[in-house]
C-alpha cells in the first residue's frame, strides 16, 4: 500500500515541478494581455461588417486568458458594442480554448508539439463556427438584459469607462490580476487535472488503452466528457495529458481541449438567450464537426511527428530550485485568500472554480 501512495505522491510532485514555472510565467504574460490590450481596439475590429471580423474575433480571442465563463461578460459587451453574431460567437470560441497561459503549460506537459496544434486548432475552431453562423444565421440587433445571465451575468454589462493610467500601472494591475482573481478561477480544474495525471502515470499501464485509443469509439467518448463540463483551457491541460499517458490518442486528446473549455451549460444558455436558437446549435455544430475534423488530421499525423509527453530538455532547461520557487509561490498564492485576516472567495465569485 504505501509503495502505491508513495508511487502515486512521486508521479504528483514531478508533474507539479514540471508545469509550476510554465504556469507562472503564463500567468504573467495572461495578465498583461489583458491589462495592456485596449478594449477600445476589440471593439473597433470587432464591430465592422463581413468575413474579416470573424478571423479578427478569433485571432484575438487566442491569446486572451479568459475562461469559459470570463468570456461570458466579454463577448456580450462587444456584442453590446455593436459585433455581429458570427464574430461574437467566433470570439466564445477561440478565447476560452486556448490563451497565452494555457500554451504555456501545454509545452511543458505535452509538448512543444502540441502547444503549437492547439493554439491553431482553437483558430479554426473558431472561424468554423464564425462562418457557419455567417450563413445560416441572419443577423439580428444586439439583445441584452438588464440583469446579465449565466454565472457571471451579476458583472455589468456597461463598457467600463476608459480611463488613461500609465503603462507600468496597467501592466501592474494586469500582474495582480493573474495572480490572484485569473489564478483562483482555474485553481479548481489546474488541481484535479494534476491528481488525475499523477494518478494515471502512477497506477494506469502505459498500454491499456492502446487498442483502441485511436478509435471513433476514443473521439466520441472525449467530445461527450468534454461538451458538459465546466473546465478552463489551463485547468483541462493536466487532465488531457493524463488521458494522453493513459493511451488515448493525441487526435481524441485534443477534442477533448476544444470541446471541454468553449462548450457548457451556461455558455449554451447565453448564446441561445443573446442571438437565438438556431445561432445556439450552429455554435454547438461547429465546435463538435471542427474538433472531429481536427482530431482525425491530427491522427493521421502521429506517423511523421512524435507527440510527446513534455520536452525532453524540460529539466535541463529549468533548474531545479527555479521549479521549487514557482510552485511554492504558487501554493502560496493558492492558500492566500484562506490565511488568517484575509477573506475566503465567496463560492459564487469564481464561477470556474
Amino acid at each position: 500500500m504505501m509503495s502505491y501512495l508513495n508511487s502515486y505522491l512521486n508521479a504528483l510532485l514531478a508533474l507539479t515541478l514540471e508545469a509550476a514555472p510554465w504556469l507562472l510565467l503564463g500567468l504573467l504574460i495572461g495578465g498583461l494581455f489583458k491589462s495592456l490590450m485596449p478594449q477600445a481596439l476589440l471593439q473597433r475590429h470587432l464591430t465592422q461588417p463581413g468575413l474579416g471580423a470573424i478571423f479578427k474575433a478569433a485571432l484575438l480571442g487566442v491569446p486572451l486568458p479568459l475562461c469559459s465563463c470570463g468570456v461570458i461578460p466579454a463577448a456580450l459587451g462587444l456584442r453590446q458594442a455593436g459585433a455581429s453574431k458570427p464574430a461574437t460567437t467566433s470570439f466564445l470560441v477561440s478565447t476560452p480554448e486556448t490563451g497565452v497561459d494555457s500554451i504555456s503549460i501545454t509545452y511543458a506537459m505535452m509538448g512543444p508539439v502540441m502547444a503549437v496544434i492547439r493554439p491553431l486548432a482553437a483558430l479554426f475552431s473558431a472561424m468554423v463556427t464564425g462562418l457557419l453562423v455567417y450563413f445560416f444565421a441572419p443577423e439580428s440587433p444586439p439583445k441584452m438584459t438588464a440583469s446579465g445571465s449565466a454565472c457571471c451575468g451579476s458583472q455589468s454589462q456597461e463598457p467600463a469607462p476608459v480611463t488613461a493610467p500609465g503603462w507600468f500601472k496597467q501592466a501592474l494591475d494586469g500582474v495582480v490580476y493573474a495572480l490572484t482573481d485569473l489564478y483562483q478561477s482555474i485553481l479548481f480544474w489546474l488541481v484535479i487535472g494534476l491528481l488525475f495525471a499523477a494518478g494515471v502515470q502512477a497506477f494506469v499501464p502505459a498500454n491499456w488503452l492502446l487498442q483502441w485509443g485511436d478509435s471513433w469509439l476514443a473521439m466520441l467518448v472525449m467530445l461527450l466528457v468534454g461538451i458538459p463540463m465546466y473546465v478552463c483551457a489551463t485547468g483541462s491541460t493536466p487532465i488531457a495529458a493524463g488521458f494522453l499517458l493513459a493511451g488515448i490518442s493525441p487526435g481524441a486528446v485534443l477534442i477533448y481541449l476544444l470541446a471541454g473549455p468553449a462548450t457548457n451549460m451556461a455558455t449554451l444558455g447565453v448564446v441561445q438567450q443573446q442571438m437565438g436558437q438556431r445561432t445556439m446549435w450552429l455554435y454547438l455544430l461547429g465546435i463538435i464537426s471542427s474538433a472531429l475534423l481536427l482530431g482525425v488530421l491530427v491522427n493521421s499525423m502521429t506517423e511523421h511527428i512524435n507527440f510527446t509527453m513534455g520536452h525532453p530538455m524540460h529539466h535541463e532547461m529549468v533548474p531545479v530550485v527555479l521549479q521549487w520557487c514557482s510552485a511554492l509561490v504558487l501554493l502560496l498564492l493558492a492558500l492566500w485568500p484562506w490565511l488568517p485576516g484575509k477573506k475566503p472567495p465567496a463560492s459564487d465569485d469564481a464561477c470556474c472554480g
